[in-house]
């Protein structure tokens, strides 16, 4: 039983919160001071919905429709009616971690007190969560403005018991019939709580969350990755001096070159690079790599710094103020999120690709410096790793069209009232899909550097102790080494799960210490 518990109060989340309920299905309570503003809060919208004119969002219809008084025996009906029209979604189910992610930062903004809910309906909605169940949430139906519309319709549908779930067991079953199961009570909504329950930025802010999670190891990982192969090949270390990243001084450089240079402390392989095939310098996919990685870390660094903003946002049409006015707004519309997606997408491509080269040039007996071709046992008889780049250089590919923003599209909708969208659950969409992309591309260049280095090592040559710990990691994992050729992808699905489980990462820091 998971015992970690987040409270949610009314100012906001941390991505850690994020994702202790998204994967590790931590337990949710709501801060008294959240459900006090909450009561406070639709108290003023009782007030309105009271009041003979029209009050968007309480008291008229939606989007190009927004033009209609709805009478007060109407409005339990709109918001029924709001909630099963836009659960329009199609195609895949949405993945259970971001489901949560989404439900979770709804929550959150519910928790605000100022979308003017019921507190009844955010603990309604953390039961859910605390139970177990995840509504079945749709591919397609997002344009990433007006909030992520139809997932999270899909969402407050489960919430007023209907449409499908999944329970804890992983069945999808009727939302109903889980919910009786728990003993949830289905939510009859009032003014306004439809409209609060689908209008926000949440799917791709989860997702975007769990994106910054992921790629934060994985530039680690990368960095690694980078010193192993220039150790592999006999380059010189000397390039990775921090009074050279000094003097051009972004943060993330100069942790990727600081990263490298642990890693490669002690090393007997590196500063060949003048012997039996001298070169006066090396290669930019090794000599760069801090420049590369480390423009992605600051890339980066940039997108927490959005997400915590949005984490600590109320996002809402329209919101309840401090001094009780309703007003509408735009803050539903999802271009800081998308464009930071998007970003991440590019950096993460660059870093495949950059990562990618390093494989080919050890693969390559023109440019290995004394390695096999393919670093094959019996090159000609055994072919080694040369599918192993293809597969390699077929994930840069994808990742290369992953890259392409979908921040700069717009397809113009609800009449022309929403006229401008930002498309940014399309673009965590494809980055979920380039992060897991990115890993595996990593995972491919530790398996042929650290086949490389062990047949350094026959050869004589002496690793670096972090390079020698990761070598003993790996091969304890399950991940064979040197020899004749074998059925390949299990190998690299190990290596794959070695990379994404953080294990390359913890294996260097036994004897570097902490990276950054």
């Amino acid at each position: 039983m998971n015992m970690h518990t987040v409270v949610l109060g009314p100012h906001g989340a941390t991505p850690e919160d994020v994702l202790a309920v998204a994967r590790a299905s931590a337990h949710i309570e709501l801060a008294p001071a959240a459900t006090d503003g909450m009561a406070a809060a639709r108290h003023v919208v009782d007030s309105l919905a009271a009041r003979p004119e029209p009050v968007y969002g309480v008291s008229t219809g939606f989007g190009a429709l927004a033009v209609r008084h709805i009478s007060p025996e109407l409005r339990a009906q709109l918001q029924r009616s709001l909630v099963r029209s836009h659960a329009a979604g199609m195609g895949p189910h949405v993945e259970r971690e971001v489901v949560r992610a989404l439900m979770f930062l709804r929550l959150k903004t519910l928790a605000s007190g100022r979308t003017g809910v019921r507190p009844l309906v955010a603990e309604t909605m953390a039961a859910l969560l605390n139970a177990g169940i995840t509504p079945v949430v749709h591919e397609y139906g997002s344009l990433g403005c007006s909030g992520d519309l139809a997932p999270l319709a899909h969402c407050a549908q489960v919430l007023m018991g209907e449409g499908e779930a999944e329970g804890g067991d992983g069945v999808v079953r009727p939302a109903a019939e889980l919910l009786a199961a728990h003993g949830i009570e289905p939510i009859e909504l009032r003014e306004k709580e439809g409209l609060a329950l689908i209008n926000g930025t949440d799917g791709m802010l989860g997702m975007l969350v769990m994106a910054c999670a992921d790629l934060g190891g994985l530039f680690t990982a990368a960095d690694i990755t980078a010193a192993l192969s220039l150790e592999a090949l006999l380059g010189t270390d000397r390039v990775l001096a921090p009074e050279l990243h000094a003097i051009r001084p972004h943060p993330g450089q100069a942790a990727s070159a600081a990263n490298m240079a642990k890693v490669l402390a002690g090393s007997g392989l590196t500063g060949h690079h003048q012997d039996d095939a001298p070169r006066v310098q090396d290669a930019y996919s090794i000599r760069c790599a801090p420049q590369v990685a480390g423009a992605g870390r600051d890339t980066l660094a940039h997108a927490r710094l959005v997400a915590d903003r949005e984490l600590a946002a109320a996002v809402d049409n329209p919101v309840v103020l401090e001094d009780g006015r309703v007003e509408s707004n735009g803050n539903f519309h999802g271009a800081p999120v998308g464009y930071v997606l998007d970003f991440l997408a590019i950096a993460a491509a660059d870093l495949g690709s950059i990562a990618e080269r390093r494989t080919d040039r050890l693969l390559d007996r023109n440019r290995s410096h004394g390695l096999p071709p393919f670093l094959a046992d019996d090159p000609g008889v055994d072919s080694g790793l040369m599918i192993a780049q293809y597969t390699q250089a077929a994930l840069v590919s994808e990742m290369k069209r992953l890259a392409v923003p979908a921040s700069v599209d717009s397809v113009p909708s609800s009449a022309m009232q929403e006229d401008h969208v930002s498309m940014g659950w399309s673009a965590a969409r494809k980055l979920r899909t380039a992060v897991d992309a990115l890993a595996r591309i990593i995972a491919v260049e530790m398996f042929a550097a650290t086949r490389a280095l062990e047949i350094r090592a026959v050869a004589g040559g002496s690793p670096a102790p972090a390079t020698a710990a990761v070598l003993a990691a790996v091969r304890d994992a399950g991940v064979p080494g040197p020899g004749r050729d074998r059925f390949l992808s299990p190998d690299l699905e190990a290596a794959h799960a070695f990379v994404r489980s953080g294990a390359l990462v913890r294996a260097a820091e036994t004897v570097t210490g902490p990276l950054a």
